[in-house]
């Protein structure tokens, strides 16, 4: 109910926050587009003024081109025709002809008073004489609407003219006339299916020419009624009242006009020679229909965008909501686990605490006891036995903890180096028989059909592995228990360069609950403490061994069940190592295999007869006995046997004793155990056994252990690698704290090695340079040095010119023991690693390698 609560607040200002953008979405571009929809409108109005405007300044211009050319015509008719020599008559013809010639229809004369005498057509009479009399009295040009006696309306154009009247006064002007219809036939005033249309009115918006569509002749009606003085002018709307003093002061006017619910736009402007105005009008119907058009898919697109938009934005916020409640969900898992993984830690530090302090309780403690009892040899030796096994439990714990601490930090790296199964697998034995001596459990080693035992691999972590699991199945196997280790081979899927490597480690312990089984490789986990409180441990071993697998893109499987025991599974796909070609080719010598372990005998069979050897097998000393006198008494004795230790009823010494008995000395009898051969080779050497094969029998294992036996010449094993002479030997030690060279010194004396002290990495770097050719045979460097590094050091001797710069063996002795720190070494010239505290018998071997 808590983590909902933390949830609610987040997730409510979310869809608030989503809902309230969702209405300013749609607020907006609604807003968008009414405001877009009042700006086109707006836009095709000044589109249409300025449409308008121009088509005005057009008729305008069209209409003072004609008008001017008739002006012109008639201004010609005075200027040709002249009073002097001409008497009435003549004159007057003269002047009709000039008329008709220039395609007049009416010709007139005009005097001052406004009286109108036709020379040619009939007789005309302007609609509104004033105006153009006082023109012609004033030598102006004059444009005017009249009509003849039929009622024709005509185009009156009235120049100045002082011709001779009938009633003997002299005219104010001439007066020539055509048909109304060729002003609106060159204007097209009255044409169909234009955008526009025209009409030609008075100041007083009396019209002069009125286009035949009357949607607005009530609108100049109610205009000339605004000019009439018996009219209410309060009465007058604005537009009329606007529109009247435009025309009063003869100047261009724009208005819109609302029409039986339709908008027309009028523009107005005086046309020159006259008193008019030519008023265009644009009816909106189809401009309205493109408006409404362009509005309503503007504001379909608008609302397509406006739903485009609130889509997207819908989906980027379910996104954006499934993420973040995903990412609350992970912060609360990981919430979860923080706690867990605190509480664990609290745990681990609680079993820690018991784990360190128990065995270094036992350290100090059996020092305080080996203090008391100096003249005690046999008290005094074991009280030095417990602290060296409780100081190798402490120093395990530390390095779990700090392997620990570096996968955490991702800087446990994997350190690839060719090595050799068959060792590392004997290696883990020698390191493990203690422990399992210690319990009384048995160590069963089975390898069956390994015929690559050379790969790539970085030994040190597979060497962790493998001491992981077969030192958990040792501290969780009651007291004579058995312990299994078995290695078998197969193609990897890889390809050819590469080999499957199966490895089992299987117990009979107090195994582990299906519960614990999940979690077996977190971090700091223990199974049930009532089952193992007496067990110590870090908790840590699981985990860096699954890390370690991943790393080496392996797998590792787990079948256990309480009070059952468990089995660990491990592949890994090892890169092939170079091996030398030898031709493991033995004669095809009788042998007998005789152990309890039937797979072990069917897989060393199976590895006889691949180097050439016929090999029987049984599984007891008893039976062996018999097989050995049946091959007797045919003559087909066994060149060689093979014999466990430890076999029920008799074991594999007293075997021997009795085959002695019976065949005497000729057969050599070799004795095959996982256990140390100094432990019992006096006894066996005494019983009349020939040798010792260490398990696991490997293939190369066999081969090189009876090889011996090809010419009939026997030969004994080696010194044990712990009881190696080196006497003589001169190594130089780069060590900065005392204690820990006197402690070296100690160690090493034994092996019969000679010792020179270096306090720092300048002074191993002097004391080298200035040694003869071949004084020192190796150099032991530690890393963290004051004035110069282990690291430095090595450089630099590598770099001197000394005849053994190149070739004398550097060992880094450190306690700088992760992969990188040995990558390093290595790169720096040095030629192997060994971490502190020093173990006295690898350095033996280390030290082996490189002086033997």
């Amino acid at each position: 109910m808590g983590s909902s609560k933390k949830k609610n607040p987040t997730t409510r200002f979310l869809i608030c926050s989503f809902i309230g953008l969702l209405i300013f979405s749609i607020v907006i571009f609604s807003l968008l587009g009414i405001y877009m929809n009042r700006k086109s409108e707006k836009t095709i109005y000044e589109v249409g003024e300025i449409y308008m405007s121009g088509m005005n300044e057009q008729m305008s211009r069209h209409f003072e081109s004609v008008i001017k050319l008739r002006f012109d015509q008639v201004e010609g008719i005075v200027s040709v025709v002249s009073t002097e020599n001409n008497d009435k008559e003549t004159l007057y013809e003269e002047l009709v002809y000039r008329a008709q010639v220039r395609e007049f229809d009416y010709l007139a004369l005009c005097s001052d008073k406004g009286e109108f005498e036709t020379l040619y057509g009939q007789p005309i009479q302007p609609l509104n004489p004033p105006p153009l009399v006082e023109a012609l009295i004033q030598g102006e040009q004059r444009v005017a609407i009249g009509s003849d006696t039929d009622g024709n309306e005509v185009v009156l154009f009235g120049v100045e003219a002082d011709y001779p009247m009938q009633n003997g006064e002299k005219s104010a002007g001439l007066i020539a006339a055509v048909p109304l219809e060729y002003i609106t036939e060159f204007l097209s005033l009255e044409d169909e299916g234009q955008l526009m249309y025209y009409h030609i009115i008075r100041p007083d918006g009396s019209f002069v020419i009125r286009n035949p569509n009357t949607e607005l002749w009530e609108f100049f009606n109610r205009l000339q009624k605004q000019f009439d003085p018996a009219t209410n002018k309060s009465s007058a709307d604005e537009s009329l009242e606007e529109f009247g003093n435009a025309l009063k002061d003869h100047r261009e006017y724009a208005a819109t006009l609302e029409v039986n619910g339709e908008e027309r736009q009028l523009y107005g402007i005086p046309l020159p020679y006259s008193e008019w105005y030519l008023v265009a009008v644009m009816p909106y119907g189809i401009l309205d229909d493109t408006i409404n058009n362009l509005s309503s898919q503007r504001m379909i697109m608008t609302l397509l965008s406006c739903a485009s938009v609130l889509i997207i934005l819908t989906l980027i916020f379910l996104r954006y909501f499934s993420m973040t409640r995903c990412q609350l969900n992970e912060l609360e898992m990981a919430r979860q686990v923080a706690l867990e993984a605190s509480k664990a830690k609290s745990e681990f530090l609680a079993n820690m605490s018991h784990d360190i302090r128990t065995p270094m309780n036992a350290i100090v403690g059996m020092t305080a006891i080996a203090t008391a009892h100096m003249d005690d040899r046999e008290q005094l030796q074991n009280c030095l036995k417990k602290i060296t096994l409780s100081g190798k439990h402490l120093l395990g714990l530390i390095n779990d903890v700090l392997d620990m601490s570096k996968i955490e930090s991702g800087k446990l790296t994997l350190t690839t180096e060719q090595i050799s199964l068959k060792e590392v697998v004997e290696g883990i034995v020698n390191i493990m028989q203690p422990q399992v001596n210690a319990k009384k459990q048995t160590l069963d080693i089975h390898v069956e059909n390994i015929l690559t035992e050379n790969v790539w691999c970085d030994g040190i972590r597979l060497n962790q592995v493998l001491l992981n699991l077969l030192s958990n199945a040792t501290k969780y196997t009651q007291e004579g228990g058995s312990i299994r280790l078995s290695l078998f081979e197969e193609k990897s899927l890889k390809g050819e360069n590469y080999v499957r490597i199966h490895i089992n480690v299987k117990d009979n312990g107090i195994g582990m609950s299906p519960d614990f089984v999940k979690k077996i490789y977190d971090s700091y986990s223990r199974a049930d403490g009532a089952r193992i409180h007496k067990t110590e441990g870090a908790g840590l071993g699981m985990a860096i061994t699954k890390y370690i697998v991943d790393a080496m893109e392996g797998t590792i499987d787990v079948q256990s069940e309480p009070d059952k025991g468990t089995e660990f599974h491990i592949t890994l796909d090892l890169k092939k190592a170079a091996e030398m070609d030898v031709d493991m080719v033995l004669p095809s010598w009788n042998m007998l295999v005789v152990d309890d372990d039937e797979l072990l005998c069917k897989t060393a069979i199976n590895a006889l007869n691949s180097i050439g050897i016929k090999a029987e097998w049984t599984l007891s000393g008893e039976k062996a006995i018999e097989l050995v006198i049946q091959r007797h008494n045919k003559r087909e004795d066994y060149q060689i046997i093979l014999l466990d230790w430890k076999l029920p009823g008799m074991n594999g010494i007293q075997v021997a004793k009795e085959i002695r008995h019976s065949l005497g000395d000729e057969v050599p009898i070799l004795l095959i155990s996982a256990y140390d051969w100094s432990e019992f080779e006096t006894e066996a050497r005494a019983a009349g056994i020939s040798g010792f094969i260490s398990k696991p029998l490997f293939k190369s294992t066999l081969f090189y252990s009876l090889r011996q036996f090809m010419d009939g010449e026997e030969t004994h094993d080696q010194t044990p690698e712990h009881k190696i002479d080196l006497s003589g030997r001169r190594i130089l030690l780069a060590e900065d704290n005392e204690l820990n060279w006197e402690i070296a010194k100690e160690l090493l004396s034994d092996l019969g090695l000679e010792l020179d002290w270096a306090e720092d990495g300048q002074i191993c770097l002097d004391k080298f340079q200035n040694s003869p050719e071949g004084y020192y045979d190796a150099v032991l460097m530690d890393i963290r040095m004051p004035h110069m590094t282990g690291y430095e050091a090595a450089k630099a001797i590598r770099g001197l010119n000394h005849p053994n710069a190149l070739s004398v063996p550097i060992i880094a002795m450190s306690a700088d023991a992760f992969s990188d720190d040995i990558k390093h070494c290595l790169e720096c010239g040095m030629n192997a690693h060994i971490a502190k505290p020093v173990d006295v018998i690898e350095l033996a071997r280390l030290l082996k390698k490189y002086l033997i």
